[in-house]
């Protein structure tokens, strides 16, 4: 069945596609799946760092960690991109029933949410650089930046996706190719999530021992 036909206002749910198409989106989402493999690597060696620097002998003489993490803050971030997920998971709901309006929906909720996440990450790093806490005052402030925007580029990179995501299904329907990436795009976002808890819990919660 062509996943780009409209009935009584919704696309046909994905358990109509036909067995070709489960085919071509299991295997581009395999495919993802090596790639996510790659970024989690990345992300490891990035914690790793962070742990390696995060002694006093590599402050400089700068802000100590506790002085730099703010958990109350990343609290508020931590349920922004929670909800962000949840909001897409919402999303995929919808895909599955075949109902583009909800799927348009979640989406548009992802995208405010993970916009806050991102509005209150850049107004965390303006605080500790208008208080002198930059990138190069000391090894464990660059690990400290290079860690969170790391991670930050992540999450503007799947805003991004997303609203590119909405304008093809709004020209394209539900085909599947759309759907391919529209199921890329939920493994990416709730790793993106799960890696933003370990920054939480790694970083901020341990910064306040």
């Amino acid at each position: 069945m062509d996943g780009n036909i409209i009935r009584d206002g919704k696309m046909p749910p994905l358990w109509h596609y036909g067995h070709e198409e489960h085919d071509v989106i299991s295997a581009k989402t395999f495919g993802f799946w090596l790639y996510m493999l790659s970024d989690a690597l990345l992300f490891a060696g990035l914690f790793a760092a962070y742990a390696v620097l995060d002694h006093a002998m590599n402050m400089a003489g700068g802000p100590v960690e506790a002085q730099v993490v703010h958990p109350i803050a990343a609290t508020w971030q931590t349920l922004a991109v929670l909800s962000s997920v949840f909001a897409y998971s919402l999303a995929t709901v919808a895909l599955k029933r075949g109902s583009r309006a909800g799927l348009i929906a979640g989406m548009a909720v992802a995208i405010v949410l993970g916009a806050v996440f991102i509005g209150l990450e850049l107004a965390d790093f303006a605080s500790l650089v208008h208080t002198g806490a930059t990138p190069d005052t000391s090894g464990f402030l660059s690990a400290f930046f290079v860690l969170i925007a790391s991670h930050g580029l992540h999450m503007a990179f799947g805003l991004l996706w997303m609203l590119v995501m909405l304008v093809q299904v709004l020209r394209f329907g539900l085909s599947t190719a759309v759907v391919a990436q529209l199921l890329n795009l939920r493994l990416f976002w709730q790793f993106q999530a799960s890696v933003w808890v370990c920054v939480y819990v790694f970083v901020y919660l341990k910064g306040t021992i």
